[in-house]
């Protein structure tokens, strides 16, 4: 059947359609051109608005983890704690250069301080080792180093026990103090072992596990200082972490007059550590029962119950 043929009035109005709706860029009427572009530059004043007004946050930052110690920047405890949590965040190691033990919290005033880049850890952790004490440590790390508050401090694993009056004189434990004093979490690691041969094992994955832990914001609290203590065990014979208090336990000191080969007298400090405390829920317990002990500490050294006392029997 042939096609009729379309009158000259249908032609038109199907060029006209085919005109309107499909135009070629840059051709067609003026005045869609016109609206397009208010349009776009309107979108385009939007679009910076938006960004002067919500500025793109930056990606998280990695944590940074700073490590010391009181036995020195090549001690094996404090390889054994960079290894266990090297890959929780950017490691930042800063330790004496020699042993420290039982310097408390004393701080160097007399003398210049001096710090010597080291390579002990591999060549992707910025390492450090200092003439000054633990304590100083933390306050270069923070000032000199860092220039910014880490987001955790530990300190250790030391060689030998700071659980009970321990916590007093040790360097570890003061390094970490410091940090908690500037508001940085913290934790100290002691080995009851001060051999250079020590089984670190299960210090590692328990120390891993709870940084990861504050990492994470489980353990919130910006002055946080923990002193944790492993018995000189395998990681199979560990039966865990327990929460304790510090036991009430010390020295019974002694010091051993010698004399040196000029003739003139020398002391030497020894003693026996005596536990006056029979509770279950101690450090001293707690290690003596294959449990790793963590005991919160503080740097208010308030007695607040004998304050309240005073309050009620002192008269001025």
């Amino acid at each position: 059947m042939a096609k009729a043929k379309k009158t000259k009035s249908e032609k038109d109005e199907l060029i006209q359609a085919n005109t309107s709706t499909k135009l070629k860029p840059g051709s067609g009427p003026e005045q869609p051109q016109q609206n397009t572009k208010v349009k776009a530059a309107k979108e385009s004043d939007a679009e910076a608005k938006s960004k002067l007004s919500s500025p793109k946050r930056p990606a998280k930052e990695e944590p940074i983890i700073l490590i010391t110690n009181d036995d020195g920047v090549t001690a094996p405890g404090i390889a054994a704690l960079v290894d266990a949590v090297r890959d929780l965040g950017k490691i930042v190691v800063i330790a004496p250069d020699k042993a420290q033990s039982g310097m408390g919290h004393a701080i160097t005033i007399g003398s210049p301080l001096r710090m010597v880049r080291v390579n002990n850890f591999g060549d992707n952790i910025e390492a450090y080792s200092c003439s000054g004490t633990p304590v100083d440590c933390v306050k270069l790390a923070v000032d000199k180093i860092l220039h910014r508050k880490p987001d955790i401090c530990l300190s250790g694993v030391n060689h030998g026990a700071n659980h009970s009056i321990n916590v007093i004189y040790s360097g570890t434990m003061s390094a970490a103090l410091e940090a908690a004093i500037e508001s940085i979490p913290s934790v100290g690691f002691s080995l009851l072992d001060y051999s250079l041969e020590a089984d670190f094992s299960g210090a590692k994955k328990y120390a891993r596990l709870l940084v990861e832990q504050i990492l994470n914001k489980k353990i919130a609290n910006k002055h946080l200082c923990l002193n944790v203590n492993f018995p000189a065990i395998t990681v199979e014979q560990l039966k865990g972490l327990k929460i304790c208090r510090q036991a009430y336990a010390k020295y019974e000191e002694d010091f051993v007059e010698r004399v040196d080969p000029t003739g003139k007298k020398y002391y030497w400090l020894t003693g026996d550590f005596v536990n006056f405390d029979k509770g279950r829920d101690t450090d001293v317990w707690a290690l003596n029962h294959n449990y790793a002990s963590v005991v919160p500490v503080q740097f208010d050294l308030t007695d607040y119950k004998l304050k309240e006392k005073l309050e009620k029997t002192i008269n001025f």
